[in-house]
């Protein structure tokens, strides 16, 4: 069983001020880090959110260390809710951030709900090593204005997501062709609940197997 390292709780300048959050280090293989974007912050997301946590978990597992954080107007996050475009500037001050904490490392983007649709828009705009999108909203946000990654990119997707429409999603993921793995989950719905540990073993399986 992988012994998990603590958190270490830490605010970082943004651009609508301090944001809160978590670093954990791993058992590194020098080779990347990540960064970790939660569910809307309207809606109760935050970094403590099962699905990030277990995000993290796995990419600690494969030995890249993390930071998970707060967007804007959450927690003990300065500013308020932009609809995206806030966020995702809080994505690239915290990716800044991470790079000079694990210099000469790649970076690797991952986000749940809301937090995937901030993970693209930042991997449009910055180079990525790998990108993983856990059931993006397609209908709710405009995820056809961002450009698909150049990057290897996971997106996992329960079939029996209550929120998200699992046939937008597989039209909005088929064009263009990208260097994409799309990952069902039969009788699975928008929170994991229950299948966490699959969720946790589809990405250990994709870092391992890149």
């Amino acid at each position: 069983m992988t012994a998990f390292k603590p958190s270490e709780r830490l605010s970082i300048d943004g651009p609508a001020g301090s944001l809160e959050a978590l670093v954990t280090e791993a058992d590194r293989r020098d080779l990347a880090h990540a960064v970790i974007c939660h569910p809307h912050p309207l809606l109760g997301g935050t970094m403590d959110n099962k699905v990030v946590t277990t995000l993290a978990r796995a990419l600690q597992e494969c030995g890249i260390p993390t930071v998970r954080f707060n967007f804007r107007g959450v927690g003990a996050s300065a500013g308020t809710y932009d609809e995206g475009r806030g966020e995702t500037a809080d994505a690239a001050a915290v990716a800044d951030w991470a790079a000079s904490r694990w210099p000469q490392t790649d970076l690797f983007l991952a986000g749940f709900s809301f937090g995937a649709y901030v993970a693209m828009r930042l991997a449009a705009a910055r180079p990525v090593k790998q990108l993983i999108t856990v059931a993006p909203p397609v209908q709710r946000f405009d995820f056809s204005a961002v450009a698909k990654p150049a990057c290897p990119w996971l997106l996992i997707q329960g079939e029996a997501d209550e929120l998200v429409d699992v046939k937008e999603v597989l039209a909005w993921a088929d064009a263009p062709k990208t260097s994409l793995r799309v990952v069902l989950m039969p009788g699975v719905g928008h929170f994991f609940h229950g299948h966490l540990t699959d969720l946790r073993d589809a990405v250990v399986q994709e870092i391992r197997s890149g």
